[in-house]
């Protein structure tokens, strides 16, 4: 019994693309390209015409994130289709994006015509591989995370050291405040807040309370504290 060729369709908004990846497929008996797009939109219609088997979504279409877009759509309605994300883009924000619709692989549209042809052949045969570029992205959020554990879990710290006084001062500097607006806010001397904020610094070990307040903020710690 022969084996039918893989299905393919392509999702492009550069017809120079669309053309060279067509040219390429050609040259196999393995594969049939069933249908092309040039938008993410259009790769949704197309997928349910034309049921392929593997998919190759560029990003960046009628949207800066059409791709991504049209590859959850796809997943979600037809999840036995094989999706690669064929791109310029190598920003980690895009390919996490990516891979959480469910995609299959992620190439860069700079690779040889080679490594995309045996990339579909892989994503079909559910084989495909962590590429490097993929796993080195990984191994960055992994670091970025587990600084960021570290670094929460030191600022609670000082947190419970904090007297009443010094959180609420904290608090009112965190949400944008001024030290005299804070005294007057508490009704206490301009001299007493300054002596805070200096207890504060001295707690957190920063120069400034800009620092102080851009780590808080960034931790998102009294939007924690509220829920609690």
């Amino acid at each position: 019994m022969t084996q039918q060729p893989i299905r393919i369709l392509i999702a492009d908004d550069m017809e120079a693309h669309l053309r060279r990846l067509e040219r390429t497929f050609a040259k196999y008996d393995d594969f049939t390209c069933v249908a092309r797009a040039s938008t993410g939109h259009d790769a949704v219609i197309q997928a349910a015409l034309h049921q392929p088997n593997v998919i190759l979504m560029d990003i960046e279409m009628e949207s800066q994130f059409a791709g991504i877009q049209a590859a959850k759509l796809i997943s979600e309605k037809y999840p036995q289709m094989k999706i690669i994300v064929l791109t310029v883009h190598k920003d980690e924000n895009f390919i996490f994006a990516a891979f959480q619709t469910g995609i299959t692989d992620y190439l860069l549209k700079n690779a040889a015509d080679v490594e995309i042809v045996e990339a579909v052949r892989a994503a079909y045969m559910n084989a495909s591989p962590i590429r490097p570029m993929i796993a080195e992205k990984i191994r960055e959020e992994f670091a970025r995370v587990k600084r960021a554990e570290s670094s929460l879990l030191n600022i609670i710290q000082i947190i419970s050291e904090l007297t009443p006084s010094e959180l609420q001062v904290l608090r009112l500097l965190c949400e944008g405040k001024k030290r005299k607006q804070i005294a007057e806010e508490r009704c206490v001397e301009y001299e007493t807040i300054k002596k805070q904020i200096n207890s504060i610094l001295k707690k957190f070990q920063m120069p400034d309370s800009a620092l102080v307040i851009q780590t808080i903020n960034d931790l998102r710690i009294f939007e924690v504290m509220k829920k609690l």
